[in-house]
């Protein structure tokens, strides 16, 4: 026996078996949020800087917002997805791979990208190097190559992406699901990635066109923070974004409370066939509300129980007691554009139609029946302690930033929810359920074998059954 080995059995057998039995520490009350503080200023050009300092690490994030996004009047259908992956394949005479060898020596990570509400420019590293590294952050934005070979390549690889998703069922479920939620002409009607018909026809001078309209100082919010003060902040702004001009003829994003929201239609289900599937994959939901919403801290807690955790009731019940999946989630997706509520999972193939029952039942159950004490003030602690989590990292803090200027709401506002939520009661919970899980209007999709899976759902009669394709 090994000398280690033969000391640790020795330490084990002298130590009582009382003095060996442990037990899980008790949890102590949440630590309190502090916010950051937040300071503002703007340039000539009107780029708005907003600037957060912690000078814990002497490490800066950066992120440059350009609202508009997939929104904007008169873009192609995935045309702003399109450049903003576009954008760090190549600037000012690098291409992609000299970009990331300048990033790498200098410790920094540059991302880009566009949602539906804006496109993102995000900057991390050291700050002994971060001017470097913002110079080729203000190259993207103002100086991006779009290069012919590299709009081809790209656009190639979407393409190819697009055709392997048709063989995915979580994403065919997905798409079905919003075509069917969002009515033709709602900007979540489409994919924001775009299809196959408008992909093959952008071209270098039709990416480089679009950016040169679609990148617009005056829409534009540079959020910095880390080790930073806002005069550091200002001087960098200056020296790499001051020379940005309004485009001539700038792209608008129509107002998101001009959106007509979506209708709520009575529960039917939409199945779509895929051979010899292992597994089926469902998604229940409907329309959302918007973020705006008084009863928002409320949803979000029913939300938790039902759906958003691993100790949810849904994972609980189709993972842990039935073994029907690998786990089962349900949520609002919040955005300035009221997006929907979703619940949905991948299972077993022999027990779809009986987790589609569980679904229903669920959202059947916590409407008329009081959650737990445990399930309440448990969901309230991982509410509270996962939004502490978000102000830790210079990184963190700007991505929080980001989310308040996106809904144009103050970071007091995150305080005052975690207060909310803190005072919220079981009758709080049912009443948030009672006004927005109503499972006589869902639209509920389903993709699997058709053939083992729908006679077992026609069963169930959660109303009129339809198969479409993708």
């Amino acid at each position: 026996m090994k000398t280690r080995q033969f000391l640790f059995l020795l330490t084990s057998l002298a130590t009582p078996l009382a003095a060996q039995v442990t037990s899980a520490p008790v949890l102590g009350p949440a630590p309190a949020l502090t916010l950051p503080k937040v300071e503002r200023d703007s340039l000539s050009n009107g780029l708005q800087v907003v600037v957060s300092r912690n000078a814990e690490v002497p490490l800066m994030s950066a992120q440059l917002l350009i609202f508009g996004g997939a929104r904007l009047a008169g873009s192609a259908s995935g045309m702003a997805s399109f450049a903003g992956d576009m954008l760090d394949e190549g600037a000012n005479g690098r291409n992609t791979f000299q970009l990331a060898d300048e990033l790498d020596f200098l410790g920094a990570r540059l991302g880009t990208g566009a949602g539906w509400e804006n496109f993102t420019i995000s900057l991390s590293g050291p700050k002994r190097t971060f001017g470097q590294a913002m110079s080729l952050m203000a190259d993207v934005l103002l100086k991006p190559t779009f290069a012919a070979v590299d709009v081809k390549r790209v656009r190639d690889l979407r393409l190819t992406a697009l055709l392997a998703s048709r063989d995915n069922p979580g994403t065919v479920a997905q798409r079905v699901f919003f075509r069917n939620v969002f009515p033709a002409g709602h900007p979540y009607h489409d994919a924001i990635t775009g299809d196959s018909t408008t992909l093959t026809s952008f071209d270098s001078a039709a990416v480089r066109n679009f950016w040169s309209r679609a990148a617009n100082p005056e829409q534009a919010t540079l959020v910095v923070t880390g080790d930073v003060t806002l005069p550091e902040a200002m001087a960098l702004a200056k020296s790499h974004f001051g020379s940005w001009r309004t485009p001539s003829k700038p792209m608008v994003r129509p107002a998101p409370d001009k959106v007509a929201p979506a209708p709520r239609t009575p529960t039917r289900v939409i199945l779509v066939d895929k051979p010899n599937a292992a597994q089926s994959v469902i998604y229940v939901g409907g329309p959302g509300i918007a973020r705006s919403a008084p009863d928002y801290p409320a949803t979000q807690l029913m939300m938790t129980i039902l759906g958003g955790s691993f100790s949810s009731r849904l994972n609980d019940i189709l993972r842990e007691q039935r073994g029907y999946s690998y786990g089962a989630n349900a949520g609002f997706s919040w955005s300035p554009v009221i997006g929907p509520f979703l619940a949905s999972s991948a299972v077993r193939t022999d027990a779809t139609d009986s987790s589609l029952a569980i679904f229903i039942r669920e959202f059947e159950t916590i409407r008329t029946q009081p959650v737990s004490a445990t399930e309440l003030n448990r969901a309230k602690a991982y509410i509270v302690l996962g939004s502490l989590g978000d102000y830790e990292t210079p990184s963190q803090v700007s991505g929080a930033l980001a989310t308040s200027l996106l809904f144009g709401r103050p970071l007091s506002t995150i305080a005052a929810e975690m207060r909310a939520t803190d005072r919220l009661t079981v009758a709080d919970v049912q009443r948030a359920a009672r006004a927005h899980l109503d499972p006589a209007l869902l639209t509920i999709v389903v993709v699997g074998d058709l053939a083992k899976i729908r006679p077992g759902i026609e069963r169930l009669k959660l109303g009129p059954v339809s198969v479409q394709t993708y």
